[in-house]
């Protein structure tokens, strides 16, 4: 569907990414930086996802809600999404909680984010507002989405997926019915409404919500005086609209962009360690789950300038090479071994080491000797030379993060306690 000047309907719309969480789940992997900034897939950030969605959907005008640690989430996006142009009508906004209502107030909720940041909003004069949450791994056109929304006529159209009905336990979920009208909306329930004709399944919120802007506006004001309301999207926002207007669900699998291999809609939220790693290897496969390689889609991010990868020696037992991994610009393997791993930006591995089923974050440095697998390595950890990690789970859970699948998160804190 097109607007009436047979525009797409994007071409209308503002993208408004939230993009304050801290992520506590990723434990030190937050502690310095915003969830939506954590390094994914090789060269990418988490919120490049949602961002390059919005840009590969025709969305020209895209503000980004900050809050926690955001210094190196303002970087990336600094450097990484500065190519729109005002003379295009574009627009891309960094919005820090600048206590711009109130000098007492930083954002009090996902709502309360949008809430303070209305007349730069108003000042684009954007007809549609595509709310989306900037921690999640997808692809998806939001378009689609929108020309739902206005077929439906509904007030607010929720983006969904389909999940079994034991693992929505920890979504918004909501209750339709055959017309996919939601007739209620609960925040993470013990015993999840299912799916009419459907009782094995749930419909999630992917916490992506589609406005009018003028009747957002006027739900955001309505909430700010409410002195009950936790300025929640999806605690106050939509349980109201369900209740009093018509809210629509859109399911993911009728918007999800796929490449001809990739064989499902493939959608993760990496909260937890072991997410964020499991998606990381997903990427390692012959075939992929998400294919980071289509060039109809493109994941956008900051394109480093730097040397390509390197690989040296060949001999026994000391010969560089990578098996089923990705390796990104400026690494060097020197004489090691990296096997179903990603190497960023920087990293350095020295000879006969080796790193197994590994996320090695960018300008690590790997020394002699060490084996690794089964970890995660932050930004510009030195493992001293003969290190082994991943073969003693009691070692392991007594010097470094370990989650209860035998993940190992390694960070300089630690590394400097080890040294002592």
């Amino acid at each position: 569907m097109r607007d009436v000047t047979g525009r797409p309907l994007a071409r209308d719309a503002m993208a408004y990414v939230l993009a304050g969480g801290r992520g506590s789940r990723l434990k030190e992997l937050t502690d310095n930086r915003a969830k939506p900034a954590v390094y994914f897939g090789g060269v990418s950030r988490i919120v490049d996802f949602a961002l390059s969605n919005a840009i590969n959907s025709g969305i020209r005008r895209i503000g980004v809600a900050t809050q926690y640690k955001a210094h190196s989430l303002i970087r990336h996006m600094q450097r990484a999404w500065n190519f729109m142009r005002p003379e295009r009508n574009e627009s891309f906004d960094i919005l820090p909680a600048s206590q711009r209502i109130s000098e007492l107030h930083w954002y009090e909720g996902t709502a309360d984010a949008v809430f303070q940041n209305i007349d730069i909003i108003e000042s684009y004069a954007p007809r549609y507002m595509v709310i989306l949450a900037g921690d999640h791994i997808y692809k998806m056109d939001y378009e689609l989405m929108l020309q739902q929304h206005v077929n439906s006529g509904a007030d607010v159209t929720i983006g969904c997926l389909v999940v079994p009905k034991k693992d929505a336990t920890g979504f918004g979920v909501m209750a339709v019915d055959k017309s996919n009208v939601i007739t209620a909306f609960v925040e993470k329930p013990a015993d999840p409404p299912t799916i009419p004709g459907d009782p094995a399944h749930a419909l999630a919120s992917m916490g992506i919500y589609v406005f009018e802007t003028k009747f957002l506006f006027e739900q955001l004001r309505r909430d700010a005086e409410d002195p009950t309301s936790t300025r929640d999207f999806g605690g106050d926002i939509i349980p109201y609209i369900v209740k009093h207007g018509k809210a629509v669900a859109h399911r993911f699998t009728d918007s999800c962009i796929r490449a001809a291999e990739e064989i499902e809609e493939y959608w993760r939220d990496v909260g937890t360690l072991d997410a964020y790693f499991e998606a990381n290897l997903d990427l390692t496969d012959t075939v992929p789950k998400l294919n980071m390689y289509d060039r109809d889609w493109p994941i956008w991010t900051d394109q480093i300038v730097a040397a390509p990868a390197k690989f040296v020696h060949d001999e026994d037992g000391r010969r560089g090479q990578a098996i089923s991994s990705l390796i990104s610009q400026d690494c060097i393997v020197s004489g090691a071994l990296a096997k179903r791993s990603l190497l960023f930006t920087g990293v350095k591995m020295g000879s006969w080491s080796s790193v197994d089923e590994a996320v090695i974050l960018p300008y690590c440095n790997i020394g002699r000797g060490a084996r690794l697998s089964r970890v995660i390595l932050d930004t510009g950890v030195r493992i001293p030379e003969g290190l082994v990690v991943g073969e003693d789970p009691v070692l392991d859970a007594q010097r470094f993060r370990r989650t209860e699948s035998g993940v190992c998160l390694i960070n300089k804190a630690m590394i400097k306690r080890l040294e002592g």
